[in-house]
């Protein structure tokens, strides 16, 4: 049996009374609010993986295969990504934070929306991917200039299509990778790398701390497009949950704190925010 409009509704007015309720929410947010942007995710309504995990940073980092490989797919990837715009959750959750009620913004995206939105308090849990990172001498390049010489490097490359993938990938299976030609750093020579949290790699220490005083400055933690599947984000529900603090998520499916919830919405996140004007 379907879900009725009258149980949506009421959903939604139950989300509003939360939000209403607790003056001071730290709000974490995960791919559910990107999908609308045309950013696809990476788990399905069960939290399980629609695809082959993301590249471990060990992998990036000792292969140079694996680079090439990664480096290929986000030239394609990256043309869409770059250019994907907010989506009304990322608006309603710009306009809460407006009126007072956001105290902290934590994304375990990588998209930068947030910020395109107007919001203003984020934390950007594992990084940003418009941002290209040296590994040996930590210099920094934007993403749209390391586009630039992956192309001038790789030409026949920017002529190729593919389906997206999460966080500006493209399905390229099947090709050999082994020719495409990968910048060094230009000031050090050394390995660049999307300045963004690998699967394998620690989030920076000073991101978790920030994170975890505004958790405690809050009344309440209200989740919104993730499955906490991954410990880095669910490490904060569960410290909420400790605490005592009540804890509501908005989300399309299981998630990993569902026996922490005080309430849990199962709408896309544009439906379940409708109510902020």
């Amino acid at each position: 049996m379907g879900t009725t409009a009258a149980e949506v509704e009421r959903d939604r007015a139950r989300l509003r009374e939360f939000v209403e309720a607790h003056p001071r929410l730290f709000v974490l947010t995960g791919a559910g609010c990107s999908t609308d942007s045309g950013i696809p995710d990476y788990r399905d309504t069960n939290g399980g993986w629609k695809r082959p995990q993301p590249v471990t940073y060990q992998a990036f980092m000792g292969e140079k295969v694996t680079r090439q490989r990664y480096w290929a797919r986000s030239l394609v990837g990256w043309r869409r990504f770059g250019r994907a715009q907010p989506n009304a959750t990322h608006r309603a959750l710009a306009r809460l934070e407006q009126q007072g009620r956001i105290a902290t913004l934590l994304t375990q995206n990588v998209d930068g929306l947030h910020q395109a939105a107007g919001h203003r308090n984020v934390i950007d849990l594992h990084g940003r991917l418009d941002e290209v990172r040296c590994m040996g001498c930590d210099a920094r390049l934007p993403r749209n200039a390391f586009q630039q010489a992956l192309v001038e490097r790789n030409p026949s490359w920017a002529l190729l299509d593919a389906g997206d993938a999460p966080d500006g990938d493209a399905d390229l299976e099947g090709r050999d990778f082994s020719r495409f030609d990968v910048p060094p750093c230009p000031a050090c020579g050394g390995i660049l790398k999307p300045d963004v949290v690998f699967f394998g790699e620690n989030v920076p220490r000073h991101r978790v701390d920030a994170a975890v005083t505004s958790l405690n400055e809050a009344d309440a933690m209200l989740v919104v497009g993730s499955s906490l599947m991954v410990f880095s984000g669910y490490r904060f529900a569960a410290a909420a949950a400790r605490e005592g603090k009540p804890i509501a998520a908005v989300n399309l499916g299981k998630t990993r704190a569902d026996p922490l919830l005080s309430l849990k919405i199962e709408q896309s996140c544009a439906e379940a925010l409708s109510f902020v004007s």
